[in-house]
């Protein structure tokens, strides 16, 4: 398989040169609306064709589904030039069942996508103050899902390194829609994460994946992270559908994600008036800010095609920024 398109690239962090566009394993692995697996193949072949380099999946995108159209794909015969991630969700625990989990999950990932080996693999838990309640009845259950700042210091990242030496993860990063009192702590650690994803939208809103009351800060994340040299993966650019001309699936009023939909009624007036495609100017403002590579959640072809072709218009300009900030959508 062959590239007909040299996508521009920026360098991610301290690792290697990436796409300015990313394929997510949401879209295809039907996270974000329905597809077929016919379609999310040739979607994902498109993508690698159009000059995306970096291919962003995790076990629980649509309970495999994801990396099994990779897999399905390319066949275990991947460009030379592309890369793949992973990730897994870790909870509180020593270090044996812990290594054991991120063994089992990157093997299963590395036999379902045909791959040797996962380029950049993630932590994707929550990481929190060793004294840290979650509100309400999250509390209870929380140590399946999140990750103790004591936890990640002496069993995460000692595992991460170990599975960096085995050759199983040629590098490893942090999901960062936690805490960030503790994400930031993260990114400054003397041993760092290689990249960070983190949330890039002009809601400034995690939507349903946001767990605490705290103020989220994410430009204040990719803030530190930049200042650290680490790469920067943005995440939700169009929040999950709320960003869009339609969400793609159907919510309870009461969802974050519905609610961020009806909060961004101006921005799909704003851009009606422009006479532009809303998650186009969603992807396009992600672009502008502080990220190497901004990741897709496109489940077809031609929704894919759009994110191209807006990114090929290139990062939206100041003027519309601004005017789209003046909307005050921004989430606190």
């Amino acid at each position: 398989m062959s590239r007909d398109t040299q996508m521009q690239q920026k360098q991610l962090g301290e690792l290697w040169p990436v796409s300015i566009l990313t394929l997510g394993g949401g879209g295809i692995g039907q996270v974000w609306g329905q597809t077929t697996q016919q379609e999310a193949i040739a979607t994902a072949r498109l993508a690698v064709d159009k000059g995306i380099t970096l291919l962003d999946m995790a076990p629980s995108y649509g309970r495999g589904e994801a990396e099994t159209v990779i897999g399905e794909a390319f066949q275990g015969r991947l460009p030379e030039h592309v890369q793949i991630n992973s990730k897994c969700l870790l909870g509180t625990d020593s270090a044996e069942p812990t290594m054991s989990k991120l063994e089992h999950s990157i093997k299963r990932s590395l036999t379902v996508m045909q791959i040797e080996a996962i380029d950049l693999f993630f932590l994707h838990s929550q990481i929190i103050p060793d004294d840290y309640l979650f509100p309400g009845d999250l509390a209870i259950n929380q140590k399946k899902w999140s990750v103790t700042w004591s936890c990640y210091q002496q069993v995460v990242i000692p595992a991460f390194e170990a599975l960096k030496a085995e050759g199983l993860i040629k590098a490893w990063g942090i999901t960062g829609t936690g805490l960030p009192q503790t994400i930031k702590q993260a990114l400054g650690h003397s041993t760092k994460p290689a990249a960070v994803q983190v949330i890039a939208n002009l809601l400034d809103s995690a939507g349903g994946i946001r767990r605490f009351d705290d103020p989220a800060e994410p430009r204040n994340i990719l803030a530190a992270a930049s200042s650290n040299e680490i790469g920067i993966l943005g995440i939700r650019a169009v929040q999950a559908g709320a960003l869009c001309q339609k969400m793609d699936r159907s919510l309870p009023a009461d969802h974050p994600d519905a609610m961020d939909y009806q909060r961004a009624a101006s921005f799909r007036a704003l851009c009606a008036q422009w006479a532009e495609d809303p998650a186009v100017i969603a992807h396009r403002y992600a672009l502008a800010m502080q990220v190497d590579s901004v990741v897709l959640g496109v489940k077809n072809r031609q929704e894919l095609m759009a994110c191209v072709q807006g990114a090929e218009q290139g990062p939206l300009g100041p003027e519309q920024i601004s005017d789209i900030d003046a909307l005050g959508l921004i989430h606190t």
